[in-house]
């Protein structure tokens, strides 16, 4: 018999393995919490397109010409969408002319969004479903609507701004 079996290995205390996990959890939260800073309730800022578009006003197209371009507008089918994966952005076009953008991320656990027809985006991973128009929950799990995300339609094309 050795000395080395009669000694226990010492592990963590039970405060320090706590605080561990507190402080992960909490970089979790705020990694997923952190790239809605700027997407306050200004679905607005979602516009019609100005040179035939029927929708609403045009209010943050102006000065914006530099957002990355997503799509053109004919891209973006009435009543449907486009999820862009590499963006995290799911935009759609409720009613003709009118397009809105929203966080491509479900807000039930953070599956991407795939499918968008009738104005409805779906989540493949729990079916979980959120109106096309403003994001809200439509049937869950999900229990909080999809962060909306600020494009302009500049012409036909739809930028994220």
């Amino acid at each position: 018999m050795t000395s080395e079996s009669l000694h226990p290995v010492p592990t963590p205390a039970r405060r320090t393995v706590v605080a561990a996990v507190g402080t992960a959890g909490l970089a979790v939260a705020l990694t997923a919490c952190g790239s809605d800073n700027k997407s306050s309730d200004s679905t607005s800022s979602d516009s019609s397109a100005s040179s035939g578009g029927t929708g609403g006003g045009d209010n943050a197209a102006a000065g914006n010409a530099g957002g990355t371009v997503l799509a053109k507008t004919s891209d973006i089918p009435e009543g449907g969408g486009k999820v862009f994966e590499s963006q995290g952005v799911v935009v759609t076009q409720p009613t003709a002319g009118t397009y809105k953008a929203f966080s491509s991320k479900c807000t039930h656990q953070g599956c991407a969004v795939k499918g968008i027809a009738d104005n409805v985006i779906t989540c493949p991973c729990h079916n979980s479903q959120f109106s096309a128009t403003d994001g809200s929950v439509k049937k869950g799990p999900a229990t909080q609507p999809l962060a909306a995300a600020n494009i302009t339609v500049d012409g036909d094309s739809i930028k994220l701004a």
